[in-house]
């Protein structure tokens, strides 16, 4: 079973803070605030925390359970996988093989208002993905989704989930460690189109789309912000059921756009 939780925050570090804030406010509506030489960018639902530092760099993440069975039920399950675990206010804090913090808390949700966006999924990009999928999957309680595959079996990708919808982690194998992109989901296809005109009418180009992703089934597009972050609206997102067998697709294009080109990451 899913251990029931949902991503609500991330935290990206930015050698030009001022300016990835404003792309954010401009592109996916994010409300911008100052604090010293970090940025806090939220609207109902999606909260990025940008701070300084590298370019492409995941500090960390948030997750939220609103069932507090769930999340003592999570907590007893960290004990028991023998990683070092963190006590924070309200919640407990991870580190992955690669350093990302990961924040696990209890509480409420922030439901965004019709028509918006929430923050539902992330992606890393790294030479040792099975490192990492171990971690998340085996340590943390994840579960695979989808794996991808080449000819040789080599993996080149993987999706995992927290709760019923299909990721809210994809891991590629590449060259570099680094950030790949986050998504913020919405309920349907004419409000992904909406969102489209929205980003488009603000003078930001579409980098990839509109498309549809093999792994997880949903339409989707993507922006490049000024450090070449990839930022993506996704809707129709997959439900997988409790039963549902860890999937297998090929290392091609049409896997990871079935409508046309692909970003592939190695």
């Amino acid at each position: 079973m899913p251990i029931g939780a949902a991503l609500e925050e991330l935290e990206l570090s930015s050698p030009q803070v001022r300016e990835l804030a404003e792309f954010y406010a401009e592109s996916f509506s994010l409300h911008r605030s100052f604090r010293g030489a970090n940025a806090l960018c939220t609207a109902p639902g999606r909260t990025l925390k940008l701070v300084p530092g590298d370019a492409n760099r995941l500090v960390g993440a948030q997750f939220r359970f609103s069932s507090r069975p769930d999340f003592d039920a999570f907590t007893e399950h960290l004990s028991a996988s023998g990683i070092s675990v963190a006590e924070k206010t309200g919640g407990v804090s991870v580190t992955d093989p690669e350093g990302h913090i990961l924040r696990f808390r209890y509480g409420t949700d922030q439901n965004p208002a019709n028509g918006d966006a929430r923050l539902q999924h992330f992606a890393l990009r790294t030479p040792d993905p099975e490192t990492l999928v171990a971690f998340y999957a085996d340590k943390l309680g994840f579960i695979v989704s989808d794996f991808v595959r080449d000819e040789e079996g080599v993996l080149r990708a993987a999706f995992l989930r927290t709760d019923d919808e299909h990721h809210a982690l994809a891991i590629f194998r590449s060259a570099e460690a680094r950030f790949d992109h986050f998504s913020c989901e919405v309920e349907s296809w004419t409000e992904l189109r909406d969102w489209a005109d929205r980003v488009c009418a603000n003078g930001i180009p579409l980098a990839w789309g509109v498309g549809r992703h093999g792994p997880g089934n949903d339409t989707f597009f993507m922006v490049k912000d000024p450090d070449g972050n990839l930022a993506e609206i996704s809707a129709e997102l997959e439900r997988c059921a409790p039963e549902r067998a860890t999937g297998l697709w090929p290392h091609r294009p049409e896997t990871l756009n079935r409508w046309g080109v692909a970003i592939m990451r190695s």
